[in-house]
């Protein structure tokens, strides 16, 4: 495990060069890296991570209200945003700056995924959301949904499915504020998403999927809707289908480490999770897991990655493993 908690303290403070196009995501990054760290029980006491620092860091990404405009409106771009790409004066603070000397950008706004990794940043940070624009945000999420009641991740209008709205009930609940959402709409755009198979699509009509199928569920359950899903055994059925040693994402793929999260975590939703192979799942995960630390996709990759090695090793967590903390698996 040793090699795992160097490999996360090793990217967090510098990556491949390889990774530069993700910069514009840089706050999900993060959270990969920290959580990392939180679940292996590595972050809190790290002479290597400053956590104040980091704080601020995520508090300098907030979008804060444009005051040029009424209200709410002026809280339509609010939230997080995933880098400091627009060169923006550094604001930790979450000061309101000056129309005059400092006006707002069009391009400048939040991002519902981003204020979703952002916020669970700051809380496993140990934060007090002190900074965090409450009002703004969930004024943010009003403008986000949708009339069919899913989400669009930006003000300026976007694609909208159920991944979204696992993000805006997952901000929900950490900012404890739902006024946000339109829980009866969101619940049966989730109910239309499921397939024939009865997993979840990412939206009505679309393929059954691991990812899709745990943002489902995992909203449902946030937003304590998860009785109103039908065929539960069904989808139970479906979920360890994928296992194959490790699990799929969908039918006819390979087996990928995330999944270890998103099918393993949607069976554990769902209170079936003791149905799953545990060894060889994480026979599977172990055997992803790079000489230098950190986790591949599968086998075949060359390289670890953030992503691939926070999912393995909520995987690991969820089976059990020593050493590991317990994740909250409805929060991702």
């Amino acid at each position: 495990m040793i090699k795992n908690v160097k490999a996360a303290e090793m990217l967090y403070n510098i990556l491949p060069s390889e990774t530069q196009s993700t910069d514009s995501n840089r706050s999900t990054v993060m959270y990969f890296l920290l959580a990392s760290l939180d679940v292996m029980k590595k972050l809190h006491g790290n002479s290597k991570i400053n956590l104040n620092q980091a704080i601020d860091f995520v508090y300098s990404l907030q979008v804060l209200p444009d005051e040029t405009k009424p209200a709410p409106e002026k809280y339509y771009s609010c939230g997080f945003r995933g880098s400091p790409f627009l060169g923006l004066p550094w604001n930790p603070e979450c000061k309101p700056l000056s129309p005059e000397t400092t006006p707002q950008s069009f391009l400048d706004e939040s991002h519902i995924a981003q204020t979703y990794t952002s916020l669970c940043l700051l809380r496993i940070l140990g934060d007090d959301f002190s900074r965090v624009n409450k009002t703004a945000i969930v004024s943010a999420l009003k403008n986000l949904q949708k009339s069919d009641g899913s989400f669009a991740p930006v003000n300026t209008g976007s694609e909208s499915d159920v991944r979204f709205i696992f993000c805006a009930c997952a901000i929900s609940v950490m900012l404890g504020d739902w006024s946000g959402v339109n829980i009866d709409a969101a619940v049966q755009f989730i109910l239309r998403a499921q397939s024939y198979d009865y997993a979840l699509g990412q939206i009505e009509g679309q393929e059954s999927h691991g990812g899709s199928t745990y943002c489902g569920l995992a909203a449902l359950s946030l937003m304590n809707k998860l009785d109103e899903l039908p065929k539960k055994d069904k989808i139970i059925q479906w979920l360890l289908e994928r296992q194959l040693g490790g699990f799929q994402g969908r039918i006819n793929k390979d087996p990928d480490t995330c999944y270890s999260f998103w099918v393993g975590g949607s069976l554990k939703i769902l209170g079936a999770f003791d149905l799953v192979h545990g060894p060889m799942c994480k026979s599977f995960i172990v055997s992803c897991q790079s000489n230098y630390g950190g986790f591949c996709k599968q086998h075949s990759s060359r390289h670890p990655d953030p992503l691939h090695t926070y999912f393995s090793l909520c995987g690991l967590s969820m089976l059990g493993e020593e050493g590991l903390d317990e994740i909250e698996v409805r929060l991702g």
